[in-house]
């Protein structure tokens, strides 16, 4: 059922229920003005009575002449007029005048005007007390008016009520039909514009003028939010296959290598059963050292495809010196002849996905662990830092390694960028520079803070007390995809 239908309908509905409600209002309001004036009529007859009904008493009760009493009723009913009389008296009644039947059952009393229903007729009644001079002359005088002419105006008013009720029902539903079809037309021209849409297989989008009409463009504007979403949605699920597909042809490539390596290791042992122990030795620790190289480019490969695929409600505040303590203290357990040390007072945070800045601080120590010992063979040394800066959190970690050549520094982000000696995968800083670029923050690689070894310096936006700016994530993450060195290198040049 079409919606200007269903509106038609309600008010044809509606309207009558309201027309017999304001008639039956009018209806009681009348009926009160009908009777206010009835009684202003009794209470003026009764005043204007009332001597001569206690005349009337008085005659009686002195029994004069029968002549003398009619005269006295006389006078007392004509001054009524169109009012009935009732005298009640000690020992007599004198009626006259229209009144009920004397079998009606009459109130005690009746100070004020009320109304009495006998026979099928209604009255409205008034009481008055009477007294004469002489000591027991007292009565009652009632007043009697017809309600036939306040039942008469009533019932015409009630027939002209429902009339119009009855008149208002088609009349008001076919106006409220034509307005509502008028008025949802720009909702009928949103249908229109929005029933031609596939996204599936267009890239046309709901084009929408504000007709001002709040429900319209409201809905107008869920619909192309509702759009902007699938798109945004089927663009995520194209770079995650894309990235499953990278991921693959990636560790495809990386793969083939200590595999081949590890095949040909299995092969000597093979067709060599008596191998000297020490070349046995030998094959056996390169051997371990491939299935170590193997397993961590699996789990960097992972970590990277995670990164490319987190989403912006995984994003929270997350207090940095709790996330350096926790690393720290991790590699301390796996590395128990380094000496770490660290400067993190409480307080740095930030808007950000803990695992992954975790990731950050577990790759930028392992890297300083491997790379960062001192030339003289002694256990590593490493510093990290953390302090805030203005809206900024500053990480550092220093070595006493070798360093990097500054040639080299716009590289070593790169996919599988590595040392020729490196045991690693080549993929523990790019995970660092792909979280950096989630979080919104810049990495630099710098020299030591005496002129030895190598200084890493990361930058994030603070989070401060809940209303600092929160990470909003990159519209293209393709690590895993981009080709090596490529993204690393522009994203370096960006963060230096």
């Amino acid at each position: 059922m079409r919606l200007s239908t269903r509106i038609a309908l309600a008010v044809g509905a509606s309207v009558p229920v309201l027309v017999l409600a304001t008639g039956w209002l009018l209806l009681r309001l009348v009926a009160v003005d009908l009777h206010d004036e009835q009684d202003t009529h009794l209470r003026r007859s009764a005043a204007a009575v009332a001597k001569d009904a206690g005349g009337l008493l008085r005659a009686s009760a002195a029994e004069r002449s029968a002549a003398v009493e009619r005269s006295r009723e006389r006078r007392l009913f004509t001054s009524a007029l169109d009012v009935g009389i009732r005298l009640v008296g000690p020992s007599e009644t004198f009626t006259g005048g229209p009144q009920p039947d004397e079998s009606a059952a009459l109130p005690a009393s009746a100070p004020v005007p009320v109304t009495l229903r006998t026979g099928g007729h209604s009255w409205r009644i008034l009481s008055k007390p009477v007294s004469g001079t002489r000591p027991g002359v007292r009565g009652t005088l009632w007043l009697f008016a017809p309600d036939t002419a306040a039942d008469t105006q009533l019932r015409l008013v009630r027939r002209r009520v429902v009339m119009v009720a009855l008149l208002a029902a088609p009349l008001s539903g076919l106006l409220a039909g034509a307005v509502a079809g008028r008025a949802s037309r720009p909702l009928r021209r949103l249908r229109d514009s929005a029933s031609g849409l596939d996204p599936r297989t267009t890239s046309a989008r709901l084009d929408h003028s504000p007709a001002r009409i709040a429900e319209v463009d409201d809905l107008a504007h869920t619909l192309q939010t509702v759009l902007s979403r699938y798109d945004e949605q089927a663009a995520r699920t194209e770079e995650a296959l894309a990235t499953a597909r990278s991921f693959a042809s990636a560790a495809a490539h990386e793969l083939r290598t200590p595999l081949m390596s590890m095949q040909t290791n299995l092969e000597i042992l093979t067709e060599h059963p008596a191998l000297p122990a020490a070349d046995r030795d030998e094959v056996l620790d390169d051997l371990r050292l491939e299935h170590a190289r193997l397993l961590g480019l699996l789990v960097m490969l992972r970590e990277l495809g995670r990164g490319d695929l987190v989403e912006a409600d995984a994003f929270g505040p997350v207090d940095l010196a709790d996330v350096v303590k926790a690393s720290v203290r991790e590699q301390r357990r796996r590395h128990p002849l380094a000496h770490i040390t660290t400067h993190c007072p409480p307080g740095p945070r930030v808007h950000g996905w803990e695992p992954g800045l975790r990731t950050v601080l577990d790759n930028l120590l392992t890297n300083a662990l491997v790379h960062g010992g001192c030339a003289d063979g002694r256990p590593a040394r490493i510093e990290v830092a953390l302090y805030a800066s203005g809206d900024h959190a500053v990480l550092l970690v220093d070595d006493r390694g070798p360093g990097i050549a500054p040639e080299r520094r716009a590289t070593v982000f790169g996919r599988f960028e590595r040392r020729p000696d490196s045991p690693g995968s080549g993929l523990g800083l790019t995970l660092v520079a792909q979280q950096i670029d989630l979080h919104r923050g810049r990495v630099h690689v710098l020299d030591g803070p005496d002129g030895t070894g190598t200084r890493i310096e990361v930058v994030l936006p603070l989070r401060d007390g809940g209303s600092g700016p929160e990470a909003t994530l990159p519209a293209q993450r393709n690590w895993v995809i981009a080709t090596a060195g490529a993204r690393p290198q522009e994203f370096h040049k960006e963060g230096s």
